[in-house]
Protein backbone atom coordinates (compact mmCIF):
# COMPACT_ATOMS: atom_id res chain seq x y z
CA UNK A 1 0.00 0.00 0.00
CA UNK A 2 3.12 2.66 0.72
CA UNK A 3 3.58 2.87 -2.79
CA UNK A 4 0.36 3.43 -3.56
CA UNK A 5 0.11 6.37 -0.83
CA UNK A 6 3.05 7.52 -2.29
CA UNK A 7 1.52 7.80 -5.73
CA UNK A 8 -1.14 10.10 -4.04
CA UNK A 9 1.20 12.26 -2.13
CA UNK A 10 3.20 12.85 -5.74
CA UNK A 11 -0.25 13.65 -7.54
CA UNK A 12 -0.91 16.27 -4.60
CA UNK A 13 2.39 17.66 -5.08
CA UNK A 14 2.49 18.00 -8.84
CA UNK A 15 -1.51 18.97 -9.65
CA UNK A 16 -1.06 16.58 -13.01
CA UNK A 17 -1.01 12.81 -13.68
CA UNK A 18 1.65 13.25 -15.86
CA UNK A 19 4.07 14.97 -14.07
CA UNK A 20 3.20 12.69 -10.83
CA UNK A 21 4.26 9.62 -13.11
CA UNK A 22 7.34 10.75 -13.72
CA UNK A 23 8.59 12.36 -10.27
CA UNK A 24 7.13 8.70 -9.03
CA UNK A 25 9.52 6.81 -12.06
CA UNK A 26 6.64 5.23 -13.26
CA UNK A 27 4.26 5.28 -16.40
CA UNK A 28 0.99 7.39 -16.07
CA UNK A 29 -1.13 4.28 -16.64
CA UNK A 30 0.73 2.43 -13.48
CA UNK A 31 -0.14 5.39 -11.63
CA UNK A 32 -3.36 5.87 -11.98
CA UNK A 33 -3.93 2.26 -11.58
CA UNK A 34 -2.48 1.90 -8.35
CA UNK A 35 -5.18 5.16 -7.51
CA UNK A 36 -7.76 3.08 -8.50
CA UNK A 37 -6.44 0.26 -6.70
CA UNK A 38 -6.48 2.20 -3.43
CA UNK A 39 -9.97 3.78 -4.58
CA UNK A 40 -11.24 0.08 -5.12
CA UNK A 41 -9.95 -0.95 -1.63
CA UNK A 42 -11.46 2.57 0.25
CA UNK A 43 -14.72 2.28 -1.42
CA UNK A 44 -14.43 5.59 -1.77
CA UNK A 45 -13.77 7.80 -4.84
CA UNK A 46 -10.40 9.57 -3.76
CA UNK A 47 -9.42 12.07 -7.42
CA UNK A 48 -12.21 13.96 -9.36
CA UNK A 49 -11.46 12.72 -13.16
CA UNK A 50 -11.79 14.35 -16.21
CA UNK A 51 -9.24 14.79 -18.98
CA UNK A 52 -6.80 17.08 -16.22
CA UNK A 53 -6.61 16.36 -12.73
CA UNK A 54 -9.54 18.51 -11.27
CA UNK A 55 -8.61 18.07 -7.39
CA UNK A 56 -9.37 15.55 -4.74
CA UNK A 57 -12.96 14.38 -3.19
CA UNK A 58 -13.16 15.30 0.68
CA UNK A 59 -13.17 11.60 1.09
CA UNK A 60 -9.77 11.77 -1.01
CA UNK A 61 -8.47 14.69 1.15
CA UNK A 62 -9.02 13.05 4.39
CA UNK A 63 -6.80 9.70 2.49
CA UNK A 64 -4.35 12.65 1.46
CA UNK A 65 -3.78 13.55 5.46
CA UNK A 66 -3.51 9.37 6.66
CA UNK A 67 -1.23 8.96 3.47
CA UNK A 68 1.33 12.10 4.56
CA UNK A 69 1.17 10.30 8.27
CA UNK A 70 2.02 6.82 7.01
CA UNK A 71 4.24 7.39 4.17
CA UNK A 72 6.32 9.54 6.83
CA UNK A 73 6.11 6.98 9.48
CA UNK A 74 7.13 4.25 7.28
CA UNK A 75 10.33 6.80 6.22
CA UNK A 76 11.09 7.57 10.23
CA UNK A 77 11.24 3.58 11.09
CA UNK A 78 13.52 2.64 8.17
CA UNK A 79 16.13 5.62 9.10
CA UNK A 80 15.67 4.45 12.82
CA UNK A 81 16.04 1.10 11.81
CA UNK A 82 19.05 2.34 9.35
CA UNK A 83 20.36 4.05 12.07
CA UNK A 84 20.56 1.65 14.74
CA UNK A 85 22.90 -0.49 12.37
CA UNK A 86 24.64 2.01 10.71
CA UNK A 87 24.52 5.30 12.67
CA UNK A 88 23.05 8.85 11.24
CA UNK A 89 23.70 8.82 7.32
CA UNK A 90 21.78 10.20 4.64
CA UNK A 91 20.71 13.22 2.87
CA UNK A 92 18.81 15.79 5.26
CA UNK A 93 16.64 18.88 3.16
CA UNK A 94 16.01 22.15 4.41
CA UNK A 95 13.95 24.82 2.96
CA UNK A 96 15.13 28.52 4.46
CA UNK A 97 13.50 31.97 3.99
CA UNK A 98 15.92 34.47 2.19
CA UNK A 99 16.60 36.59 5.19
CA UNK A 100 17.58 33.46 7.04
CA UNK A 101 19.87 31.55 4.39
CA UNK A 102 23.18 33.38 6.29
CA UNK A 103 22.51 31.46 9.43
CA UNK A 104 22.23 27.57 7.92
CA UNK A 105 25.85 27.28 8.25
CA UNK A 106 25.90 27.62 11.80
CA UNK A 107 23.76 24.63 12.00
CA UNK A 108 24.57 22.33 9.18
CA UNK A 109 28.88 22.74 9.72
CA UNK A 110 28.27 21.36 13.12
CA UNK A 111 25.62 18.79 12.75
CA UNK A 112 28.00 17.15 9.79
CA UNK A 113 31.18 17.31 12.71
CA UNK A 114 29.10 15.17 14.28
CA UNK A 115 27.94 13.00 11.70
CA UNK A 116 30.05 13.11 8.50
CA UNK A 117 27.80 10.23 6.73
CA UNK A 118 24.68 13.30 6.49
CA UNK A 119 25.00 15.08 3.25
CA UNK A 120 22.20 18.45 2.99
CA UNK A 121 20.04 20.27 0.58
CA UNK A 122 19.47 23.82 1.53
CA UNK A 123 16.65 25.27 -0.56
CA UNK A 124 15.74 29.10 -0.60
CA UNK A 125 11.80 29.52 -0.42
CA UNK A 126 8.88 32.00 1.09
CA UNK A 127 7.64 30.91 4.43
CA UNK A 128 4.58 29.67 2.96
CA UNK A 129 6.56 27.14 0.84
CA UNK A 130 8.12 25.84 3.75
CA UNK A 131 5.25 24.65 5.37
CA UNK A 132 3.65 23.13 2.26
CA UNK A 133 7.07 21.52 1.74
CA UNK A 134 7.02 19.94 4.69
CA UNK A 135 3.30 18.86 4.83
CA UNK A 136 4.30 17.14 1.79
CA UNK A 137 7.12 15.39 2.61
CA UNK A 138 9.64 17.48 0.32
CA UNK A 139 11.72 18.02 3.15
CA UNK A 140 12.68 17.62 6.83
CA UNK A 141 13.10 21.26 8.13
CA UNK A 142 12.59 24.96 7.25
CA UNK A 143 14.20 28.09 8.74
CA UNK A 144 11.19 30.42 8.94
CA UNK A 145 9.40 33.09 10.94
CA UNK A 146 7.56 31.23 14.27
CA UNK A 147 5.37 34.31 14.49
CA UNK A 148 3.44 36.83 12.48
CA UNK A 149 1.47 34.14 10.48
CA UNK A 150 -0.17 30.59 11.36
CA UNK A 151 2.70 28.00 11.31
CA UNK A 152 -0.17 25.02 11.92
CA UNK A 153 1.08 21.51 13.42
CA UNK A 154 4.44 21.56 13.73
CA UNK A 155 7.41 21.98 16.36
CA UNK A 156 9.67 24.64 16.76
CA UNK A 157 12.55 25.73 18.03
CA UNK A 158 13.45 29.44 18.10
CA UNK A 159 17.23 30.55 17.14
CA UNK A 160 17.48 34.73 17.38
CA UNK A 161 14.95 37.75 16.66
CA UNK A 162 15.19 39.39 13.37
CA UNK A 163 15.39 43.11 13.16
CA UNK A 164 15.53 45.40 10.80
CA UNK A 165 18.12 48.03 9.25
CA UNK A 166 17.71 50.61 6.36
CA UNK A 167 20.82 50.10 3.81
CA UNK A 168 22.20 52.90 2.17
CA UNK A 169 24.57 54.93 0.78
CA UNK A 170 26.42 57.01 3.07
CA UNK A 171 26.11 60.02 0.77
CA UNK A 172 22.18 59.51 0.36
CA UNK A 173 19.28 61.28 2.70
CA UNK A 174 19.71 59.53 5.92
CA UNK A 175 23.34 58.42 5.10
CA UNK A 176 24.92 59.29 7.90
CA UNK A 177 22.17 58.77 10.88
CA UNK A 178 22.26 56.33 13.75
CA UNK A 179 18.91 55.71 13.11
CA UNK A 180 16.28 56.42 11.45
CA UNK A 181 12.01 55.89 11.38
CA UNK A 182 9.47 53.94 9.17
CA UNK A 183 8.44 56.83 7.97
CA UNK A 184 11.74 57.93 6.66
CA UNK A 185 12.68 55.02 5.02
CA UNK A 186 9.09 55.13 3.15
CA UNK A 187 10.41 58.11 2.04
CA UNK A 188 13.54 56.57 -0.15
CA UNK A 189 13.79 54.47 -3.18
CA UNK A 190 13.57 51.15 -2.10
CA UNK A 191 14.46 47.31 -3.41
CA UNK A 192 12.51 45.14 -1.33
CA UNK A 193 11.45 41.48 -1.89
CA UNK A 194 8.52 40.49 -3.79
CA UNK A 195 5.27 40.28 -2.15
CA UNK A 196 5.21 36.63 -1.63
CA UNK A 197 7.69 36.41 1.03
CA UNK A 198 7.07 36.90 4.71
CA UNK A 199 9.80 39.54 5.00
CA UNK A 200 7.96 42.06 2.94
CA UNK A 201 4.80 41.68 4.26
CA UNK A 202 6.39 42.76 7.56
CA UNK A 203 8.32 45.70 5.65
CA UNK A 204 4.87 47.04 4.00
CA UNK A 205 3.19 46.71 7.62
CA UNK A 206 5.21 48.93 9.14
CA UNK A 207 5.32 51.48 6.52
CA UNK A 208 1.85 51.54 6.69
CA UNK A 209 1.69 51.87 10.24
CA UNK A 210 3.72 54.86 9.66
CA UNK A 211 1.02 56.19 7.10
CA UNK A 212 2.95 55.28 3.71
CA UNK A 213 2.17 53.15 1.30
CA UNK A 214 5.14 50.97 -0.37
CA UNK A 215 6.13 51.87 -3.35
CA UNK A 216 9.06 49.84 -3.95
CA UNK A 217 11.08 50.93 -7.30
CA UNK A 218 12.55 47.33 -7.40
CA UNK A 219 11.38 43.79 -6.24
CA UNK A 220 13.13 40.99 -6.61
CA UNK A 221 12.81 37.20 -4.87
CA UNK A 222 17.04 37.31 -4.54
CA UNK A 223 18.52 39.46 -1.65
CA UNK A 224 21.87 39.08 -3.77
CA UNK A 225 19.70 41.78 -6.27
CA UNK A 226 18.67 43.99 -3.73
CA UNK A 227 22.54 44.36 -1.81
CA UNK A 228 24.10 44.75 -5.84
CA UNK A 229 21.70 47.83 -6.18
CA UNK A 230 22.30 49.07 -2.95
CA UNK A 231 25.54 49.09 -3.69
CA UNK A 232 25.37 51.29 -6.70
CA UNK A 233 24.57 54.07 -4.47
CA UNK A 234 21.32 54.96 -5.86
CA UNK A 235 19.10 52.49 -4.46
CA UNK A 236 18.08 51.75 -0.38
CA UNK A 237 16.92 48.58 1.53
CA UNK A 238 15.36 47.26 4.33
CA UNK A 239 17.31 43.97 5.57
CA UNK A 240 17.83 42.17 9.02
CA UNK A 241 21.72 42.80 10.53
CA UNK A 242 22.06 39.13 10.02
CA UNK A 243 22.09 39.04 6.12
CA UNK A 244 23.59 42.99 5.52
CA UNK A 245 26.58 41.75 8.07
CA UNK A 246 27.02 38.27 6.22
CA UNK A 247 27.13 39.98 2.75
CA UNK A 248 30.39 42.27 3.74
CA UNK A 249 29.31 46.18 3.31
CA UNK A 250 31.42 48.15 1.30
CA UNK A 251 32.25 51.29 3.48
CA UNK A 252 30.40 53.34 0.91
CA UNK A 253 27.06 51.80 2.52
CA UNK A 254 25.52 52.27 5.79
CA UNK A 255 23.59 49.81 8.25
CA UNK A 256 21.08 52.20 10.18
CA UNK A 257 19.03 50.65 12.73
CA UNK A 258 15.34 51.42 11.82
CA UNK A 259 12.96 52.69 15.27
CA UNK A 260 9.89 53.92 16.04
CA UNK A 261 8.93 51.29 16.81
CA UNK A 262 12.39 49.18 16.80
CA UNK A 263 10.56 45.69 15.44
CA UNK A 264 11.45 41.94 16.48
CA UNK A 265 10.00 38.36 14.45
CA UNK A 266 11.03 34.86 15.84
CA UNK A 267 13.08 32.60 13.70
CA UNK A 268 13.61 29.09 13.53
CA UNK A 269 13.71 26.11 13.30
CA UNK A 270 10.74 24.22 11.94
CA UNK A 271 9.97 20.62 11.85
CA UNK A 272 6.88 18.21 11.40
CA UNK A 273 4.66 17.41 14.61
CA UNK A 274 5.73 13.52 14.25
CA UNK A 275 6.36 11.11 17.34
CA UNK A 276 8.25 9.19 17.39
CA UNK A 277 10.51 11.65 15.18
CA UNK A 278 12.94 10.43 12.49
CA UNK A 279 16.37 10.25 13.80
CA UNK A 280 17.42 12.77 11.92
CA UNK A 281 15.10 15.14 12.83
CA UNK A 282 15.92 14.71 16.09
CA UNK A 283 19.61 15.59 16.18
CA UNK A 284 18.66 18.50 14.24
CA UNK A 285 16.29 19.56 16.67
CA UNK A 286 19.29 18.91 19.18
CA UNK A 287 21.95 21.01 16.73
CA UNK A 288 19.22 23.93 16.79
CA UNK A 289 18.35 24.08 20.82
CA UNK A 290 22.45 24.12 21.16
CA UNK A 291 22.63 27.13 18.39
CA UNK A 292 19.93 28.92 20.02
CA UNK A 293 22.25 28.55 23.25
CA UNK A 294 25.34 30.10 21.60
CA UNK A 295 23.12 33.03 19.66
CA UNK A 296 21.68 33.92 23.46
CA UNK A 297 25.38 34.22 24.86
CA UNK A 298 26.63 36.33 21.95
CA UNK A 299 23.99 38.62 22.48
Amino acid sequence: MIDKLEFLLALARERHFGKAAEACRVTQPTLSAGIKSLEDQMGVLIVQRSSRFQGFTPEGERILDWARRIVGDAKAMKQDVDALKRGLHGHVRIAVIPTALPMVARLTTPFREKHPGVRFTILSSTSIEILTLLENLEIDAGLSYLDNEPLGQVRTVPLYDERYRLLTARTAEFGDRSSVTWAEVGRLPLCLLTPDMQNRRIIDQMLRNAGIEPEPTLVSNSTIVMVSHVRTGRWSSVLPPILAESIGLPDTVASIPIVEPDVTHSVGLIVPHREPTTPMVAALVREARQLARQLEAER
